[in-house]
């Protein structure tokens, strides 16, 4: 028999906080990942808010903060989740920006372990949160797709769900809409290729190209590009600095007054900015201090079968460098770079929504992609 989340005993079913009560009060579904640890941090930051980070697997590395308390729950046992969750009575604004991947994208096992998740999150938050003011749902530029062919024209908000799709995107939209309408105002945002920093992320663009990198450096390898010419040659994706994602999702929870986030308003969060690989590819190897060939581009290369057998390469690298203990998967997918260096269509997003709505943060990739690098390297998790 599950105990009573009300007692005292265990402090993550009650977190009690030393700082005075406040009006915001924020809980980040998947707070370990790129953007939850950024909407933590940014939140923590403004002073005014208390915030609740949930996670299935502990920190790495904790964020420390009096106005924080982090809670370890597998939001896929309900009864575990009404356990931890049930206690936080306070909450004003609930952002998810988390999934289950133990299923193949696209598939409706997929659709319904994602929606048992969040179903479960909502069951334990919405009888006990009577303040409640906004949820802010984070999916992804992939609400666009399948792609059929190369896309010219950039996709926006409005553009239609294509029939007979198992897209858990969706399943997660409806799921809001059928639990919110009406009562809680709650937007999505979605994110092109994210730039960010965590051991926790399936889908870890920094991370796998930074791990590639220092594997090439410690095997003398060359440091190529693999993929098709159109995704070398041409802008094919946008990118998306972790840091503009969280901002702008705060930006829009927090204005529930000028009709900012009606029901189920989506907003595509991308740096507004474009690049093709091909332009910024050997400012990337010079970077991350790998030689970078005369031919960068090699259309044979895969980075599956060509770096998915040096896990003992990048122990040899943990422990040479005395980096932080990770195993090569924790940083690197390798399919992940191979689908995303072989799109098959632009996926390639419309800014002119949240810049007529007067969200103002832009990104050049670039930057930022240097900028993460650097921080891979501060959190010692790379060379």
């Amino acid at each position: 028999m599950v105990q009573s989340s009300s007692s005292s005993s265990d402090p993550e079913l009650e977190p009690e906080f030393p700082m005075a009560d406040s009006n915001d009060v924020a809980i980040v579904f998947g707070v370990t990942g790129l953007v939850g640890r950024e909407l933590a941090k940014k939140l923590i930051a403004k002073s005014q808010w208390k915030i609740y980070g949930v996670a299935r697997n502990p920190e790495i590395i904790p964020i420390k903060s009096c106005s924080y308390r982090f809670i370890s729950c597998d939001l896929l046992d309900p009864f575990k989740t009404e356990q931890k969750l049930s206690g936080l009575h306070d909450v004003t604004h609930v952002f998810w920006v988390t999934w289950a991947s133990q299923h193949p994208l696209g598939t409706p096992e997929c659709c319904e372990l994602n929606k048992a998740m969040m179903s479960n999150a909502l069951n334990a938050i919405l009888p006990i949160a009577k303040g409640l003011k906004h949820f802010a749902l984070q999916t992804g530029m992939s609400h666009y797709v399948p792609l059929n062919g190369k896309t010219i024209r950039l996709f926006d908000e409005e553009w239609p769900r294509p029939s007979g799709s198992s897209n858990f995107y969706y399943a997660l939209e409806d799921l809001l809409h059928d639990r919110l309408a009406g009562k809680v105002a709650w937007t999505v945002h979605r994110p092109g290729l994210l730039m960010g920093v965590s051991n926790r992320t399936m889908f870890n663009f920094i991370g796998s190209l930074c791990v590639y990198a220092a594997i090439c450096k410690h095997m003398n390898l060359p440091f190529v590009f693999g993929g098709t010419s159109e995704c070398w040659e041409e802008s094919y994706i946008d990118g998306s600095d972790a840091r503009l994602v969280a901002e702008q999702q705060i930006w829009a929870a927090t204005r529930c007054d000028d009709g900012v986030c009606s029901d189920g308003q989506a907003f595509n969060a991308i740096d507004g900015s474009s690049f093709t690989w091909k332009e910024i590819w050997p400012v990337l190897g010079k970077k991350l201090e790998v030689g970078v060939p005369e031919e960068m581009f090699v259309e044979s290369f895969w980075y599956e079968s060509g770096m998915g057998d040096k896990r003992k390469e990048w122990e040899e690298i943990v422990v040479k460098e005395r980096l932080v203990e990770t195993k090569m998967e924790d940083l690197a997918n390798w399919q992940f770079m191979d689908n995303l260096f072989r799109l098959p269509g632009k996926l390639l997003g419309s800014r002119a929504k949240v810049d007529g709505m007067g969200f103002t943060m832009r990104c050049n990739t670039l930057d930022s992609i240097l900028y993460w690098i650097d921080f891979m390297r501060d959190e010692n998790f790379i060379p």
